[in-house]
């Protein structure tokens, strides 16, 4: 049986060494970190998550401003408030809650948030920076996930780890932070040919594709790391992940569950993100 790796735990001690980290910075500095989260529209999930931000935020000590901005808001009003926040001091970090209204070109917003207030790590700059290995931020995730394996003593160096999915989000920067910890990696998505074949010689499987149980036990070898980054609903409406828990759980070595696994990590890496910004906007 794999030892379950528990989010929740890990995500409580780094949000507790953030808040001594931030508390400890405003006394030297007078800066408390700032973060700035938009939304447009009344998704519901959006709502939960942004709430979910705000709870952190305050949990840590930072100082946040929630923006809620109607769903037919124009792209010039919402680029004229990234702006605004972009010259505000007492804002470190800018997140633009995902997904927008279609009508507003996301690209085109995240291009706009200055790169060293971009605390999701989307903007151009910080993607080519994560690239070379030379980062202020990363993805919040993806970052999560590589805090969760150091924090059970669990080594890549040289291991083969498969990522399936190669979204911008999480897929290809989890390939290259697997790839900085000096993993040799693949990545397999929809068009990979013999996936069950590439699964069963990794050491570590990430899985972040969006659907719901697809990773079997049959799919993966004795004593793999299984990281489900997925978030769905089973035929019962249950939320699950990628990974077929009860499973996989027999034959893997070590696992995350869904919830409580990865998803905990990614607000506490947002935090750890907000409070980078304020100390880069020190050295600036």
């Amino acid at each position: 049986m794999a030892v379950i790796i528990d989010g929740k735990a890990v995500s409580a001690k780094l949000r507790e060494e953030i808040k001594n980290e931030s508390a400890a910075f405003e006394k030297e500095t007078g800066i408390r970190p700032g973060l700035a989260v938009i939304i447009v529209g009344d998704d519901p999930a959006s709502q939960i998550y942004v709430r979910n931000k705000g709870k952190a935020c305050e949990e840590v000590g930072f100082y946040s401003e929630i923006h809620r901005l109607a769903a037919e808001t124009t792209e010039e009003e919402l680029l004229s408030l990234v702006h605004r926040l972009n010259a505000n001091d007492k804002i470190h970090g800018i997140l633009v809650q995902s997904p927008l209204p279609s009508h507003l070109d996301e690209a085109l917003i995240v291009n706009n948030i200055d790169y060293n207030k971009d605390v999701d790590a989307f903007h151009p700059v910080n993607v080519g920076k994560i690239m070379l290995g030379d980062y202020n931020f990363l993805p919040c995730t993806p970052a999560g996930v590589m805090e969760l394996l150091k924090a059970y003593d669990i080594d890549v160096t040289g291991k083969e780890v498969a990522v399936v999915g190669r979204s911008n989000i999480v897929g290809k920067p989890q390939a290259m932070l697997m790839l900085h910890a000096n993993a040799t990696v693949t990545i397999c998505h929809s068009r990979t040919k013999n996936l069950s074949e590439v699964l069963r010689r990794a050491d570590v499987v990430v899985m972040a594709i969006g659907k719901a149980k697809f990773l079997k036990a049959d799919m993966i070898k004795d004593g793999a790391v299984v990281i489900d980054v997925g978030m769905d609903r089973d035929e019962n409406g249950k939320l699950c992940g990628d990974v077929d828990f009860e499973e996989c759980e027999k034959k893997a070595s070590y696992i995350t569950p869904v919830p409580g696994g990865v998803g905990p990590m990614t607000i506490t890496m947002l935090m750890k993100n907000t409070l980078t910004a304020a100390k880069t906007s020190v050295k600036k």
